[in-house]
């Protein structure tokens, strides 16, 4: 019998789910994850822009000199500060003081935390996020005003950050018979799977030969 379980997806969700035996099969982890046992990814999206469609620029890459100059939103992960691939990535090019941080996990008492650095973008209050594609491509059609939603270059900043990432369903380790089952699914349903991306606005990069997940 099918079941979901629905949880916040903050620290500690995989030991309060998977782990504590909520559940057997947790989606959209990165491929590299360690906590689990990943199967084979079923997508890989990146990173991207998102600003107003009116705007009086047009970001491509994270070396353009116009984000000196932007008011930028980036998410923050938790109350210590922790900072997403983005920022780190703007930092290095000294690209601080002008940056906006949201928070990742936010207020679960509002709809949608995550979402409230895109509402930040189509009200004005800054001029452009960098956020996670598969966040953007759902949220961003929703809003008022229309969108632009890029992806971020480089794919990989130096030495190794990267921007995209191959994403897996997860299971626990031990359940290797449940893995090789969903790998199966997931082969022969890859048109399916597909479809349910494309509805839901996923950006998606080509998968990583196997073995070059970041």
């Amino acid at each position: 019998t099918l079941e979901y379980v629905w949880r916040p997806q903050r620290r500690g969700f995989i030991r309060n789910t998977l782990r504590a035996g909520e559940c057997d099969l947790v989606l959209g982890v990165p491929t590299s994850l360690e906590l689990v046992a990943a199967t084979r990814p079923y997508y890989r999206s990146t990173y991207v822009f998102v600003y107003r469609k009116d705007a009086k620029f047009d970001v491509r890459s994270f070396d353009d000199p116009v984000l000196h100059e932007l008011k930028i939103g980036v998410h923050l992960v938790g109350d210590d500060g922790a900072n997403t691939p983005p920022a780190h990535a703007l930092s290095s090019r000294g690209v601080v003081g002008n940056l906006r941080g949201y928070m990742l996990y936010g207020d679960y008492a509002q709809p949608n935390p995550p979402a409230r650095i895109l509402d930040a973008v189509a009200s004005g209050e800054i001029d452009l996020a960098i956020v996670w594609g598969p966040l953007a491509g759902y949220f961003a059609p929703k809003l008022n005003v229309p969108m632009e939603i890029v992806p971020v270059t480089p794919q990989v900043d130096v030495p190794f950050l990267p921007f995209v990432y191959d994403i897996s369903m997860g299971v626990r380790r031990e359940d290797t018979a449940l893995k090789a089952e969903v790998d199966s699914i997931l082969d022969l349903r890859r048109g399916e799977v597909n479809a349910i991306l494309d509805e839901y606005g996923v950006p998606r990069a080509g998968l990583a030969p196997r073995g070059e997940q970041p």
